[in-house]
């Protein structure tokens, strides 16, 4: 289950690396030099044209490949998720697959659940002694 493509692993080190403290360093000291050897260039078109042409190049490519990375990582959530609802009693499998509905769809059952949302929380208003539509917001975290 591990026979991951080439380009898979090579987006995942990428990635992995591109968010690491030394290469963010790496990258401030080319534009540290670039800057110092403005004078050395006379700050011609061609110099700027250096700096202009890597960043272009660099972040054309980084797009695709975080891209790819985080469009895996967010498939293995949906997987883990519907696992979750799946073995979960009582859950709506029906949910199941849910970012594969069209957006109309999707936006019904988000309001359905805000109606749910908000009739629980009347009827915690109601046990407390507020009123309806009270958010509780002064409550302490974890009480219920």
């Amino acid at each position: 289950m591990n026979s991951t493509s080439w380009f898979a692993r090579f987006a995942k080190t990428t990635s992995r690396a591109a968010g690491r403290p030394m290469t963010f360093l790496g990258a401030a000291l080319v534009v540290v030099i670039w800057a110092a050897t403005g004078p050395l260039f006379g700050y011609s078109d061609t110099w700027q044209l250096v700096i202009n042409t890597g960043t272009t190049v660099v972040t054309f490519l980084m797009v695709f490949l975080i891209q790819h990375t985080q469009n895996r990582d967010s498939e293995a959530v949906q997987v883990k998720l519907d696992e979750l609802i799946r073995a979960t009693e009582g859950a709506r499998n029906a949910l199941l697959d849910i970012e594969d509905l069209e957006e109309e769809q999707q936006d019904a059952i988000r309001a359905g659940y805000a109606r749910l949302a908000q009739v629980a929380r009347d009827a915690r208003a109601r046990r407390k002694g507020g009123a309806p539509g009270d958010t509780g917001d002064e409550e302490t975290p974890g009480e219920a």
